[in-house]
């Protein structure tokens, strides 16, 4: 199984294969998701400060913030041309000089 990565912004990037919901963090239930996590300590805040606006939920049970739209991150997703292979990352990783 190829390993693939979706970019959740400002450089972030979280692997496509483990998310299981990108939702809204507007409502009471997603909220308390947040908190719960938090609590735990499986929240992981990728927003560098900005307003919350997707909340991503893992199979690993971590909680993700992003400052980017839940409709942008799905778009991302379902485009193969945004999704990062593992390969890529090691050529890159490799081209330090």
């Amino acid at each position: 199984m190829d390993i693939k990565l979706v970019n959740i912004g400002f450089g972030n990037i979280v692997s496509a294969n483990r998310i299981i919901a990108i939702v809204s963090p507007e409502s009471a239930p997603i909220k308390r998701i947040i908190q719960e996590a938090r609590e735990r300590g499986m929240l992981i805040d990728a927003t560098y400060g900005r307003r919350t606006r997707a909340v991503i939920i893992t199979d690993s049970d971590h909680v993700v913030l992003s400052a980017i739209q839940p409709e942008t991150v799905a778009h991302r997703l379902s485009s193969n041309k945004n999704l990062i292979e593992d390969e890529e990352i090691v050529e890159e990783e490799t081209n330090f000089e």
